[in-house]
């Protein structure tokens, strides 16, 4: 049977992690020649993928006995990806009471380079209802969640490049309009975004931070003719206080 070339592994890839296993499986450090014998690489290679994974602090080579350990790169990488799992498991309580107390969608978003994608929700009670859909990515400029990113993700006046296209009437696409935006969002702690991405959705969102590090977007979603200006400030409290329970102090 053929192997389909897009889920060949990649040799050179192979051969790395093979590399980590055997420092991770390592009491102490390890030279190079050990390490291509225990992992079966030939020991040129091995000097280079481990000079290489060097550069990036993946492993750090000894000054005392020229060899290699695990690198603190990985503690950083594997902090970063429990993180994530640990802000599911601790935002998903906080969801379903958000969901309970307005009746709306709520949702959970992390940010990424371009902004937010939704990784968990809860989904609406009422047979009309704001849709969720995991993996879906926010509109920087034209969600609540997406507006939380530009507020707190990145540094300030770091907005979209020109042009803001419109996805409706009500989406803001003039810089200055939304660079003054971003500030109000900054200071009360909270962005709504009213039929701005669709016509008839309006949503509020609020950061989770660790420090000054974006953790995780909450927000509350629904139909615009049920969830008004009024039901959104109010959901924005009790956003604003659910984020406030993650944030360590």
């Amino acid at each position: 049977m053929p192997v389909n070339e897009a889920n060949r592994p990649l040799t050179t890839v192979e051969k790395a992690v093979a590399v980590l296993h055997v420092l991770a499986d390592s009491s102490g450090d390890v030279g190079n020649n050990e390490v291509a014998r225990r992992s079966g690489i030939n020991p040129s290679t091995a000097s280079r993928l481990l000079a290489t994974l060097a550069q990036d602090e993946l492993v750090t080579r000894s000054a005392d006995n020229g060899g290699f350990r695990l690198g603190p790169r990985l503690v950083e990488l594997g902090n970063a990806a429990l993180a994530r799992v640990d802000m599911r498991q601790l935002c998903r309580p906080h969801l379903v009471a958000l969901t309970e107390a307005t009746g709306e969608t709520s949702t959970m978003s992390v940010p990424y380079e371009q902004g937010t994608i939704t990784v968990d929700f809860v989904q609406s009670p009422s047979s009309v209802r704001s849709v969720a859909e995991v993996g879906r990515p926010s509109v920087a400029h034209a969600t609540a969640t997406g507006k939380v990113f530009l507020a707190f993700a990145r540094a300030a006046g770091a907005l979209p490049p020109r042009p803001l296209p419109a996805y409706t009437s009500r989406t803001i696409t003039e810089v200055t309009a939304l660079a003054a935006e971003i500030d109000r969002i900054r200071a009360r702690g909270w962005a709504s975004a009213e039929g701005e991405r669709e016509e008839e959705l309006n949503a509020v969102a609020a950061p989770v931070l660790r420090g000054e590090t974006l953790m995780a977007v909450l927000g509350v979603q629904g139909p615009a003719g049920r969830f008004g200006k009024r039901a959104l400030r109010s959901a924005a409290e009790a956003l604003t206080s659910h984020c406030a329970a993650l944030t360590p102090r």
